[in-house]
């Protein structure tokens, strides 16, 4: 029996998320969650997104979204910001707890995009995101690249391709 994988986007609707230069993260994290689920559902796994479009909905209902399909694990796609553009580079992956499965999932898909040219900030913990902390199932939350980097942006949009499957094949290969 296939695992349920549930793909989050980020943001939508009329919460943009960050934005860079008329870039906005509700999309880039739709356009990246859609590529990573046909690349899970190719490999057999049963996928169930949060969203498919451009609509929004609260974290806790996205929470809610999870439980409520069984979710085996939950991933939540989002692109980071900092103050300044440029000010920093990288991904980075959050958990709510640094042990057990999504500590794993987080730590793979992060060496997954760290070999495609990002640097690596490793995997965070914080308790206080609902995502994380409301869904009855191992979550991850990846920040692929920060959208007002010039450099991470250019990753994102000339290697789409391989960093969708480097984030598939990160949680593919934590699974047992």
């Amino acid at each position: 029996m296939p695992y349920t994988i549930v793909l989050d986007a980020g943001h939508g609707g009329a919460n943009p998320g960050a934005t860079y230069n008329g870039r906005q993260e509700k999309d880039d994290a739709l356009r990246l969650t859609l590529a990573v689920g046909r690349l899970l559902e190719n490999a057999g796994m049963n996928v169930v997104y949060t969203r498919t479009d451009d609509s929004y909905d609260s974290p806790a209902r996205k929470a809610e979204k999870a439980n409520e399909a069984g979710g085996d694990y939950f991933i939540s796609i989002h692109r980071n910001s900092s103050v300044y553009p440029n000010q920093y580079t990288g991904i980075e992956s959050i958990v709510y707890n640094r042990s057990g499965a999504a500590a794993n999932i987080a730590e793979n898909i992060n060496e997954n995009l760290q070999a495609l040219g990002f640097v690596n900030h490793g995997v965070s913990e914080r308790t206080n995101l609902v995502v994380l902390n409301r869904t009855q199932m191992p979550a991850v939350l990846v920040e692929a690249g920060f959208i007002n980097n010039d450099s991470d942006n250019a990753i994102f949009d000339n290697r789409f391709d391989e960093l969708a499957q480097a984030i598939a094949d990160g949680i593919l290969d934590s699974i047992p």
